[in-house]
């Protein structure tokens, strides 16, 4: 194959720059610059990919537990036909299941141990067909029966406050009772019939479930207060709940799970924003390292610039020359990265383990990072950009020490050979 004598001449001093023994301090910087790009790339791809990880282990832990889309009565109180809401709910092709739940806030006692948790008070038959978590343990929740007073909590609420499966716990519903004497807190003895692990700290630590008609009565909501709904696609959230806002009227409040934790996903998307911007400066700085090896190299080549334009060489192929030299570099380091990175990102479950039983430590408590696992998600929305950005920086760090090169004059070069 015939290539245009520029590719083959920068391929040459490329390879050239790297063997003779001459230029080994160029050799030293040309590889110092490939190296930096290399690894600027894989810590974009490798950052974001478990940021990305961390998002989607998130979502998916939290969709497990809580509902796609919820729907309120706008004046706060009961929805007395919730079923009529539901079947209306479902005229929306996007919506799947419904199940109706009274939530509340309450604090959970035992002996002195006091935590503030929250209450969902569901019907466990139709919780089925909302939440996976309900679905799994299907049997364990079937033993939430009206008036039978039991709940299920999370496994790290048990832990806490030092309780299993058959001991009883303590209600305490925020709105006192008053009385002759004074407001008095209204307890209520319950017994744990199940515990859940749905792998997220925050609902583990934190959440309550018992059956609809005793939140009700214990809570005195008048009934049910609230409807859960499940999509076909979680993505879908906030251009369905804005449909069901319209379909349903005014009458009828809708909150979908981008909204209610709005705060955690935001923080999320600004912390990659950040960590995008500054990982593409590491690899910026990488990049235009091969601006000092390309001047190094043209003033060493100088002899060979003024024979080549001697020869008929134009000061545009001159500049050719060195541009493709520099944007080999970008390119070997570039794609060495994506390798690297990407290595790196599908195999993360496996690396972590081993560094944190090498170091003895945890890079992931779960109390902090509502996650215990290293996750890893790359998505080539993020490796494409990282690619191109790197790829456009290295020529643009060709450009100035190609043009000078293309203004040697053949006779100053060759005066003192």
């Amino acid at each position: 194959m015939n290539l245009p004598y520029e590719w083959r001449v920068g391929w040459r001093y490329t390879r050239a720059s790297r063997s003779a023994r001459r230029n080994g301090f160029i050799s030293f910087i040309s590889g110092v610059s490939v190296l930096g790009i290399t690894l600027g790339v894989a810590a974009l791809i490798i950052v974001l990919s478990v940021m990305n990880g961390f998002q989607k282990e998130v979502r998916d832990r939290m969709l497990s537990v809580v509902a796609h889309v919820e729907l309120y009565d706008a004046n706060g109180g009961t929805l007395a036909n919730w079923q009529a809401l539901a079947a209306q709910a479902r005229q929306n092709p996007a919506v799947q299941g419904a199940a109706p739940f009274v939530p509340a806030q309450a604090l959970v006692a035992r002996g002195e141990d006091m935590r503030g948790a929250m209450v969902r008070g569901i019907v466990p038959a139709e919780e089925a067909a909302v939440t996976p978590l309900a679905a799994s343990m299907l049997p364990t929740f079937s033993k939430l029966v009206p008036g039978g007073w039991g709940v299920v909590i999370g496994v790290e609420l048990a832990r806490s406050l030092g309780v299993r499966e058959g001991d009883q716990i303590t209600l305490v519903a925020p709105s006192g009772q008053v009385t002759p004497a004074g407001v008095v807190p209204r307890l209520k003895q319950m017994t744990i019939v199940g515990l859940f692990n749905a792998g997220h700290y925050e609902y583990d630590s934190g959440l309550v479930l018992m059956h609809a008609d005793d939140a009700a009565k214990l809570f005195r909501t008048g009934g049910i207060t609230g409807l859960q709904l499940k999509l076909r696609d979680p993505q879908d959230a906030r251009r369905v709940g804005a449909e069901l806002s319209l379909s349903l009227g005014q009458g009828v409040i809708v909150r979908d799970w981008t909204h209610t934790n709005r705060n955690w996903f935001d923080a999320v998307q600004v912390e990659k924003r950040m960590m995008f911007i500054i990982l593409t400066l590491i690899v910026a700085v990488a990049a235009f390292n091969l601006v000092s090896t390309l001047v190094m190299t043209v003033t060493d080549k100088r002899a060979d610039i003024a024979i080549l334009r001697t020869l008929g060489a134009s000061p545009r192929s001159i500049m050719g020359i060195f541009m493709v030299q520099g944007a080999l570099s970008g390119v070997l380091g570039t794609f060495g990265g994506l390798g690297l990175g990407l290595l790196v990102a599908f195999n993360i479950d496996v690396i972590v383990p081993f560094i944190e039983r090498l170091l003895g430590v945890s890079f992931l408590p779960g109390s902090i990072y509502l996650i215990s696992k290293m996750p890893s998600d790359p998505q080539w929305s993020d490796i494409l950009p990282i690619a191109l950005i790197s790829l456009v920086l290295s020529l643009a760090a060709t450009l100035y020490p190609s043009w000078r090169a293309s203004r040697v004059q053949p006779a100053e070069a060759l005066r003192y050979e």
